[in-house]
């Protein structure tokens, strides 16, 4: 079986991951509770709130596997190495063709964990994209609604948050 993939997280992100899933875990036993509270009401084909106590268990469910996943493999703050290409835990500083530029951080994604830096996932479609590039280059990528944009890369260094 194949080793799940490393993921690239700064301490912080790590923490609030880790709470959130900390969080989500202790809550599992009061959905059940209500659940079964909810059963008590009689038919559940037509009880709307036993199914809406189920949906929130279902996407909390998927939460709680997402962020297993997540924190299965982390690296944390594992400054890459300064090799001079684009991967996860680097600062960008990218150029769009309409001329704006833009620095963020490629890293996993947490609310809050990385104050008021951009982050964007290397999964994402402009991750993805720059994954491997070096200054210089230019990449495209898929925009949500069709087309693509060209974006260039500006300058790349590793992060120290």
């Amino acid at each position: 079986m194949d080793e799940p993939q490393a993921v690239w997280l700064t301490q912080d992100a790590y923490d609030t991951l880790r709470r959130e899933l900390a969080e989500l875990l202790a809550h599992r036993p009061v959905l059940a509770a209500e659940i079964n509270e909810r059963r008590q009401e009689g038919d559940l084909r037509e009880n709307d709130a036993y199914r809406a106590v189920r949906e929130e268990q279902a996407d909390e469910e998927a939460r709680i596997r997402q962020l297993q996943q997540l924190l299965q493999n982390p690296k944390i703050e594992e400054h890459p190495s300064s090799g001079g290409s684009v991967e996860p835990g680097m600062l960008l500083t990218v150029a769009y063709q309409d001329g704006d530029e833009e620095t963020f951080l490629l890293a996993t994604r947490a609310a809050g964990a990385h104050g008021d830096l951009e982050v964007y996932s290397p999964e994402s479609p402009l991750g993805h994209s720059l994954l491997g590039a070096r200054e210089g280059d230019v990449r495209e990528y898929g925009l949500p609604g069709g087309g693509t944009m060209r974006v260039k890369v500006v300058k790349i260094e590793p992060y120290h948050g």
